[in-house]
């Protein structure tokens, strides 16, 4: 209807040019919205008022000349001019409705625009360090992460969706040594377990696959491993950095590359592995898992750096090597490799996204916790520095949530393993109230997660809420089925114009806001406007349910009903969907 309602602006602006009203390089961008108070009408333009300076007339007196332009037209019953020169149309009751036939006739592809214009999208998001399972405040990326992606997919665009396995570096070293030393204890080994290594729980599985594989073979003396190693802290001299350090340098010296290599990989492997099943049972699946190693085998990373200094953007200091990110507002110069030798996040970072745009995806979006933004800036002068294009970059900053049970706040760290598990919220809550949860704000706001309000059967858990206006429908068409009625959509579509209450007209008006939904949150990637309609539209039900009879005696009627809340199952099966969320027919 507004699509319609605008189409009928752009031809009243050519009437205009004829008519010499205003020039004819006048090319307004046309807005039409749906008005809050409908006692003004459905739906207005600011048209007037936008062409008052070219066409050298008052706004109301220039509205006078629209509106006697646009005559005839089936679908609207009135136009008014309001206010400085607002233009109030006033839509046929029985052309709301027509979005209903629509519905019907598209189903599940309802809402599908061509925004994107087949545009290639990569989405990279949750990419957690291997380094442990995924807990709450993954979660919420990975929620916000696939609906986008699904949201991105329906308004038109190609959409890949990609894990980057960050499995290189300090942290996987942190990692394998923190299952090495966890192994030693097991095989009677004394010693105190370094506080910056990783201490959960689901460290002693992996260290019992070890045991399985090579029993005792791993087993060195305590003595000889702390041999030599900086203090940890808390000790005189100690410094746990260092110590951590120290012990990576001790278990690759004492265990040679094959064995570190396995257990480093049987660290990789299991947590890879748990972080990939958690996911699928989250509803989020992935095209690609792409590895950093993979980065540094082919040598990507190398090439990377050399283009770099090809173009003077990086220099030699210290024995490191540095970017000049300064040259791009950085507020200083960042180093790719240490004095070490060893190559930074950042370097691979900077190949990482190289590697992206080679494989000609036209746009990249990154889902990242929000304590990374001041990383954003530096990313985007490298890719500038290689010559590709920085604007081609979409950094997603997420909050991480913060969980509440009875009240009372969660606390969480990885390194010490006390934190709440994506599984064990799934396990709590369930996938759907969690992925709900996690998108009904927008990505970059704070979020308090209540686990009691999410697991209650009440119209104030909005998940519940939407899920039964859907349950209730699948109901009703049930009931109907046992008394022997028989829904037939034609003789619905025919008897529409049944339809005239003011729940009625509300439904079908908020079933025609949905593809214009669709695009605008497409647009700025805002999958809780979908979140935030879908409640709206359940609200419509549950009233419309409350207020009226759906199996009655009178066949056009009951027909015209059933068909009306049909296009409402489906527009909230297709809304659910995007946000990840099921559509139950019995709750």
């Amino acid at each position: 209807m507004k699509q319609q309602i605008a189409q009928i602006l752009i031809e009243v602006v050519q009437q205009l040019k004829q008519q010499g009203v205003i020039p004819e390089d006048t090319s307004p961008r046309i807005n039409v919205e749906n008005t809050r108070d409908k006692s003004h009408g459905d739906f207005a333009t600011n048209l007037a008022m936008m062409l008052t300076k070219q066409a050298g007339i008052p706004p109301r007196e220039l509205a006078q000349k629209i509106v006697d332009l646009v005559k005839d037209v089936p679908v609207v019953q009135k136009v008014e001019i309001a206010g400085p020169g607002f233009i109030n149309f006033f839509v046929d009751d029985s052309a709301k409705f027509d979005v209903v036939k629509t519905v019907l006739e598209k189903k599940q592809d309802f809402g599908k625009c061509n925004v994107g214009q087949g545009r290639s999208v990569l989405v990279e998001f949750v990419s957690a360090n291997p380094t442990g399972p995924l807990h709450v405040g993954h979660g919420r990326g990975a929620a916000y992460g696939a609906s986008v992606a699904n949201l991105l997919e329906t308004a038109g665009f190609s959409v890949a969706k990609e894990y980057y396995v960050n499995d290189a570096g300090r942290q996987m070293d942190i990692l394998a040594t923190s299952v090495w030393l966890r192994y030693l204890e097991q095989c009677g080994e004394k010693f105190a377990f370094p506080s910056n290594g990783y201490k959960g729980d689901y460290i002693y599985a992996i260290c019992d696959s070890l045991q399985a594989q090579f029993a005792s073979t791993l087993q060195k003396p305590a003595l000889e491993i702390f041999a030599g190693i900086t203090p940890d802290e808390g000790e005189e001299g100690g410094d746990k950095e260092k110590h951590i350090d120290d012990l990576i340098v001790k278990a690759k010296n004492l265990l040679g590359s094959h064995h570190y290599e396995a257990v480093f990989n049987a660290a990789i492997d299991s947590i890879l592995s748990d972080i990939k099943e958690d996911l699928k049972g989250f509803n989020v699946n992935f095209n690609e898992w792409f590895s950093e190693r993979s980065l540094m085998d082919s040598g990507v990373i190398d090439a990377a750096i050399a283009k770099l200094q090809a173009a003077d953007k990086i220099y030699e200091k210290g024995g490191a090597l540095w970017f000049r990110s300064t040259d791009y507002g950085d507020e200083k110069d960042r180093v790719v490799v240490r004095d070490n030798g060893i190559k930074t996040y950042f370097a691979s970072d900077i190949a990482y996204h190289f590697n992206k745009l080679e494989r000609g995806f036209d746009i990249l979006i990154d889902i990242w916790g929000s304590d990374h933004h001041g990383y954003v800036p530096r990313v985007k002068a490298a890719m500038e520095a290689m010559g590709t294009d920085a604007e081609a970059l979409k950094v997603l900053l997420v909050q991480f949530a913060v969980l509440y049970r009875g009240g009372e706040k969660l606390a969480m760290s990885t390194r010490s393993g006390q934190f709440v598990t994506l599984r064990e919220l799934r396990e709590e809550v369930g996938s759907d109230a969690a992925r709900f949860f996690y998108v009904q704000r927008k990505s970059e706001q704070h979020m308090d997660f209540d686990l009691d309000l999410a697991k209650s059967k009440s119209n104030e858990n909005p998940v519940y809420y939407i899920q039964y206006a859907h349950a209730r429908i699948c109901r009703v068409m049930e009931q109907a089925k046992e008394k022997g009625y028989t829904l037939d959509l034609d003789a619905g579509l025919v008897n529409i114009d049944k339809l005239e209450s003011e729940h009625e007209v509300k439904l079908a008006t908020e079933l025609a806001k949905y593809p214009e939904i669709i695009a605008r949150a497409a647009g700025v990637y805002e999958p809780h406007q979908i979140a935030y309609y879908l409640k709206d539209l359940a609200h419509g039900l549950h009233s419309y349910y409350n207020a009226s009879q759906f199996i009655v005696e009178d066949d056009a009627t009951r027909q015209a009903r059933l068909t009306l809340i049909s296009a409402v199952q489906q527009v909230l099966q297709n809304g659910l969907a995007i946000i990840g969320v099921s559509a139950p027919e019995k709750m």
